[in-house]
């Protein structure tokens, strides 16, 4: 069985426990994103532990959509976003302006190069910002905790994750999806979890959400491992195997 059947296999299995959403695009355009050639070794090693085309299942990502990607990295995730919005769809990658440097200007002028659809925004760590009702579906991946640290070394202030979440909340379309996965944490205090092990507790991200007016449509057991969540994500025992949550939050439409 070749890669992209047994994605679309897993897709579909997937999707039994979720809502409607995801199955107005084909379970095959997602695994053949992931298949497709083009992409770097650094992204697709990365794909057993992230399961990529069954979480953008999951979301309900589909083509023509205008697409954000928040604290985007490297652009793993936003990638593969051009990928299934197409040619009609449009990908805005945000990056903090304290992580840029001229390696990944680069880094990211290449990769808009090679997928025009895909544009790179800059903003300051605690100054997100975006027009209002500017994006169908926007992605968290594994960064939302980040709101909660801070750190001289990397320049990066103490913020607000509700002010974050007001501006967020208005530049989503009415009926949009955020789609959010982390590393698990156990209950505690929330800044001092994240300080020591990038980690945040699954009931502070539903808790902020709802403050900011999305509803919690779904959450999916996809990335769920035996971790013990007691160690940094960084820690070699760990390192691309912690359990995460995946939940799929959306703006009401009135």
């Amino acid at each position: 069985m070749n890669r992209t059947i047994w994605l679309s296999t897993a897709i579909a299995a997937s999707l039994c426990f979720t809502a409607a959403p995801a199955l107005a695009q084909k379970a095959a355009d997602y695994g053949a994103a992931v298949s497709a050639p083009g992409r770097s070794a650094d992204d697709t090693a990365l794909d057993a532990s992230r399961k990529p085309a069954e979480v953008l299942a999951f979301f309900g990502l589909k083509k023509g959509m205008t697409a954000a990607d928040i604290m985007a990295g490297g652009g793993y995730y936003s990638d593969l976003m051009g990928r299934i919005v197409g040619p009609t769809g449009k990908v805005m990658a945000y990056e903090p302006t304290q992580f840029i440097d001229d390696k990944a200007k680069a880094h990211w002028t290449a990769l808009s190069a090679r997928q025009p659809n895909i544009t790179l925004g800059t903003y300051p760590f605690d100054g997100f910002a975006a027009p209002a009702n500017s994006f169908d579906f926007v992605m968290l991946h594994m960064v939302y905790h980040d709101l909660y640290w801070e750190s001289e070394k990397y320049k990066v202030p103490h913020a607000d994750p509700a002010a974050f979440l007001r501006t967020l909340y208005a530049a989503v379309k009415p009926g949009g999806i955020v789609g959010v996965v982390d590393h698990v944490a156990l209950p505690g205090d929330t800044r001092a979890t994240v300080e020591k092990m990038h980690r945040i507790d699954p009931e502070t991200v539903k808790k902020d959400f709802l403050a900011a007016g999305f509803v919690l449509e779904a959450e999916s057991p996809l990335l769920h491992t035996d971790d013990d969540r007691t160690k940094l994500v960084f820690d070699p025992a760990v390192r691309g195997h912690t359990d995460r949550f995946v939940f799929r939050f959306r703006k009401p439409k009135k």
